[in-house]
């Protein structure tokens, strides 16, 4: 009997985890009972970023199957960041990213170099962790509007910020150890367009 209580408690403590998970999946938060929206971008440019980021990591691959290429993208603007072995493939992988179906723009910052070793990967996962963490520290940053990649200990920014927060965001990363250097790829808005961006509560 307790076994088969257990087994029960277990499945609804399952479901409420997952069912407190879907929301931040699509880019939004419960709070207070209401759906409040976390993403600057539209839902539909949500989406294409996602399906810009799985072509061209594909396409990326077929172009340089020997290189380690990640892909990452923001308002459709694309950064792509990693090793390739020269720099015919560096130019072949931007050409071939640049021409897929809504990417409006490419940040090249391959590196014509050896592939990373699996415990420089694990760093460079390790410090954004600690960026990200840092962000949502931070009271005067929407840590939900930033997006953070990390390669060699180099910190790219990406989001739709404001020159306050570009600055602040920037000067938060690199007070992180072991990050070598930032690079914001930021798409810089107005006080007033940010203004206009702001969450609202979903209509109960």
């Amino acid at each position: 009997m307790m076994k088969t209580l257990l087994v029960a408690l277990s499945a609804v403590a399952a479901a409420s985890l997952m069912s407190a998970c879907a929301p931040l999946i699509l880019g939004s938060a419960m709070v207070g009972g209401a759906l409040v929206a976390v993403d600057r971008r539209t839902a539909g440019t949500q989406l294409e970023d996602e399906a810009i980021e799985l072509k061209a990591g594909a396409r990326a691959r077929e172009v340089s199957p020997a290189g380690h290429i990640n892909v990452t993208s923001y308002n459709r603007m694309l950064l792509v960041t990693g090793e390739v072995p020269n720099d015919v493939d560096r130019k072949a992988v931007e050409q071939v990213v640049g021409r897929i179906e809504n990417v409006r723009s490419v940040v090249n910052e391959l590196a014509v170099a050896g592939n990373s070793a699996l415990g420089v990967r694990s760093s460079d996962s390790l410090i954004s962790g600690k960026v990200k963490a840092s962000f949502i520290d931070a009271k005067d940053l929407q840590a939900q509007a930033i997006k953070v990649t990390t390669e060699r200990g180099v910190v790219y920014l990406m989001g739709m910020v404001t020159e306050r927060e570009a600055t602040r965001a920037s000067d938060v990363a690199r007070s992180i150890s072991g990050v070598h250097k930032v690079v914001r790829v930021f798409e810089l808005i107005s006080e007033a367009e940010l203004a206009s961006l702001q969450p609202r509560s979903a209509p109960r």
